[in-house]
This record gives C-alpha cells, sequence and structure tokens, in this order.
C-alpha cells in the first residue's frame, strides 16, 4: 500500500457519467482526496459517500476536490450518485487496476481496502487513513484538511 511521501502513480479512468479524468488534470484543480471503498450501496460505504458529499463544498473553497474508486461498474456507480445525491466522480475500477496500483487489495487478492489517500498538487501522497469497517480516521483526515486550511 502506498504511504504517506510516496508519490501517486498516475492514472486514466472513466467516471459515472464517462468522463475521462487523470491524476495529473485533477492535480491542476488543487489538492486531492481519492478514497477506495468496496462497494456501492453497502452501509458503511453509503456512509462514507455521503459524508464526502456534505463536506465537499468546505472542501472545494480550498481547492480540495474528491473522487472515489471501487471496483463497481459506470451503471452502478451512477445509479448510486443518484440515489444519494453525490456530486464527484466515482470511478469505475472493475479491471482493478488503481486498486492495485495502489496497494488496496482486500486479504489474498480480494475485496479493496477502505483507504483514503490527501495527495499534493505535487503528487506526493500528504496524508492516508486506513480502517476497512469504521469511518473515524477518514473523517479525521478531512477534519485534519478544513484546520490545516483554516489555519493558514
Amino acid at each position: 500500500m502506498l504511504a504517506i511521501g510516496d508519490t501517486a502513480p498516475d492514472f486514466t479512468a472513466i467516471d459515472q457519467r464517462g468522463s475521462e479524468l487523470t491524476l495529473a488534470a485533477l492535480l491542476a484543480k488543487g489538492d486531492l482526496i481519492l478514497y477506495f471503498y468496496p462497494a456501492d450501496f453497502t452501509p458503511v460505504c453509503t456512509a462514507e459517500a455521503c459524508y464526502f458529499r456534505d463536506s465537499v463544498a468546505e472542501l472545494a473553497e480550498l481547492d480540495v476536490n474528491v473522487v472515489g474508486v471501487s471496483p463497481q461498474g459506470s451503471d452502478s456507480h451512477q445509479r448510486f450518485a443518484d440515489r444519494y445525491d453525490i456530486p464527484f466522480p466515482l470511478i469505475d475500477d472493475s479491471s482493478r487496476e488503481l486498486i492495485r496500483a495502489w496497494g488496496v487489495d482486500g486479504p489474498l487478492g480480494f475485496g479493496v481496502r477502505r483507504v483514503t489517500f490527501l495527495i499534493g498538487q505535487d503528487g506526493i501522497i500528504k496524508q492516508r487513513a486506513v480502517a476497512d469497517l469504521l469511518l473515524n480516521s477518514h473523517k479525521a483526515l478531512v477534519a485534519s484538511v478544513l484546520e490545516a486550511q483554516a489555519d493558514s
């Protein structure tokens, strides 16, 4: 799994709207919160997406963008985004290329770890939260971003 201080691997991927995203283009807009989650419509993943949804406006004011990644396809992501009013991109990683590149495979290569990365505009991972079942560390990462920006 990638660690704080590592260079984030570049990618090209498709989101729920069929739009092509690249890490370079996302970082051109500011820092990036890239979070990996196991599955659309599951209770913890839904709570996590809704937490990011509720934080996205504050983060955007600080030029911090949010993007989610999971192994479901674009159609599932679109239904999930529509049902829960998710305003940010959800990447279709049904090929699991990003999951492998970022080292967030589940045990024995099955599933996906719940991991949130904060990537600076320079492409370096600034923070990371890992917690498969609980959201506290992921929420703390967002809170620290908001606090750090408020202090500067």
